[in-house]
Order: structure tokens, then C-alpha cells, then sequence
């Protein structure tokens, strides 16, 4: 499997872990006085940062696929 498709495949539970991280993350940054990010806004942060992130994690699932390849 290519690492585009793989990429594609795991965008949305990527973009969606980075949502869910940037709101909670938020609700602990209003503890030192910063404003809690809307649901929306997280949703749109983790629809930018979700792609880096999964770009990341599909190359780390590609090399262990190609490592499980190699083995007898």
C-alpha cells in the first residue's frame, strides 16, 4: 500500500485526535487565563494540524508493515 493512500485512509481519525487534543488542551490553558477554543475552532485547528501529524504516523505504520515484510 502506498503511503498517499494510507495517508488518506487515516486522515480523519488523524484530523479528529488533534480536534479532540486542541479542545482539551484548551480547557487546560484556561486555567492560566486563556480562552477556551469552540468547538469549531478546535475542529478547524485539527483539520490543519491533522495533516502533518498523519503524514507522520502513516510512515511510522509503513515501516512497520515493511519490517513485518521482511521477517520469515
Amino acid at each position: 500500500m502506498s503511503l498517499g493512500r494510507l495517508t488518506l485512509m487515516l486522515y480523519p481519525f488523524g484530523a479528529g485526535a488533534m480536534a479532540v487534543n486542541l479542545f482539551f488542551a484548551s480547557l487546560i490553558w484556561s486555567w492560566v487565563g486563556w480562552p477556551v477554543l469552540t468547538p469549531v475552532q478546535a475542529l478547524a485547528g485539527g483539520l490543519v494540524l491533522g495533516v502533518p501529524v498523519t503524514v507522520a504516523f502513516a510512515r511510522h505504520i509503513r515501516a512497520l508493515m515493511a519490517k513485518a515484510d521482511r521477517q520469515p
